[in-house]
């Protein structure tokens, strides 16, 4: 039997989800400009703890000063950064939802009108105008990813979730279209994963015991070859290391993109992979508690809603409740979004993103 949306879904480490919907990691530009916790990000985040999610995860929080990828980003670099994000983990597990953060460097995905400098990346890239990391700048960066999940687990959250998806930078080495280093980090799927688990083993070794460890990968895109996608994802899921895995499959039903996988869909290819200890959930597109337990009778132990609950501060409450509940039809008002507690930036950035979500 399939689990229910409101079966709680105990994790290998820590403490209990007590219902299979976590509020996606979604870009909202709502901080300030020097990282810190601004007060339209913890109103948006602490609403959807209030709205019945079972566990909250704050934006893509940049580990580094150079990793920020969109203006109004959280950061998580630096210990003046440990003031707000006490007082946000305080305010979504007051609502007895588990809270993280996640971590995240834009790599060749930051602007150098941003971040003042030339972005970076695994390799030498023209088209974004980033330049290679040495071996010794990623050495770093491991350390950078591991000293943001300590200061994650000092301010009180229940773990953090690594941003391996989307082409940010542990995508970029992952990626084995461009990934051709030589010095360990790229070339062979081993070699281009080295960054991603030397970090997932440095988290594990250097934060408590039953801190909680995830991970966002894409499926493909991006230079991920599905094939590739599937294996990185089976040696999480099986390494014992990671608690929980988030496949962001852009619709979570979509056939996938390479014609030679075709008759099965994207979303049976992660279910079907053993997977340990660890819990597996899905995001793409899932605006009613149908599709929701669509994804759970798929094989996903989990789902994350993302435009559902932007469009809903309590779309968990009202789908645990109701089982034909539907998020309203788009385009919404400013002043709707408003109401369910997005900022200016955060309205602006979606209308601008998807058309046909906000009025003109």
């Amino acid at each position: 039997m399939p689990p229910r949306l409101d079966d709680p879904m105990p994790l290998a480490r820590g403490p209990a989800m007590p219902n299979r919907l976590m509020l996606a990691p979604l870009t909202n530009q709502q901080s300030h400009a020097d990282g810190t916790l601004g007060e339209d990000e913890y109103r948006w985040l602490t609403m959807r703890a209030a709205g019945g999610f079972g566990f909250v995860m704050t934006c893509a929080s940049h580990i580094h000063p150079l990793g920020q990828g969109f203006p109004g980003q959280l950061g998580i670099w630096s210990d003046a950064h440990l003031p707000g994000l006490s007082r946000l983990a305080e305010g979504i597990k007051s609502q007895g939802t588990l809270a993280a953060v996640q971590l995240h460097h834009a790599g060749r995905r930051s602007s150098a009108e941003l971040i003042g400098t030339q972005p970076v990346c695994a390799w030498d890239d023209a088209e974004a105008g980033a330049r290679a990391l040495s071996t010794a700048e990623v050495e770093g960066l491991i350390e950078d990813f591991i000293l943001a999940a300590q200061r994650a687990e000092r301010a009180g959250f229940d773990g953090v979730e690594l941003h391996g998806a989307h082409g940010y930078l542990i995508g970029q080495f992952l990626d084995g279209e461009h990934n051709h280093r030589t010095d360990g980090y790229g070339g062979s799927l081993e070699d281009r994963g080295r960054f991603l688990f030397a970090i997932v083993d440095g988290i594990r070794s250097r934060c408590r015991p039953d801190f909680q460890l995830g991970l966002r990968l894409s499926p493909e895109r991006f230079g991920i070859a599905l094939a590739d996608a599937c294996a990185t994802a089976e040696r999480a899921m099986t390494s014992g290391a990671i608690d929980y895995l988030d496949m962001s499959l852009w619709d979570a039903f979509k056939d996938p993109a390479d014609p030679a996988f075709a008759g099965k869909r994207l979303i049976d290819y992660f279910t079907d992979l053993p997977r340990g200890e660890c819990r597996l959930g899905v995001a793409g597109n899932i605006m009613s508690a149908e599709r929701a337990r669509e994804c759970l009778d798929a094989g996903a132990d989990y789902v994350l809603i993302g435009r559902g609950a932007i469009l809903h501060h309590d779309f968990a409450r009202r789908a645990l409740s109701d089982p034909d509940f539907t998020s309203v039809p788009r385009p919404v008002t400013r002043d709707y979004l408003r109401k369910e507690g997005l900022g200016e930036p955060f309205i602006a950035y979606v209308g601008g993103t998807w058309q046909g979500f906000v009025e003109a």
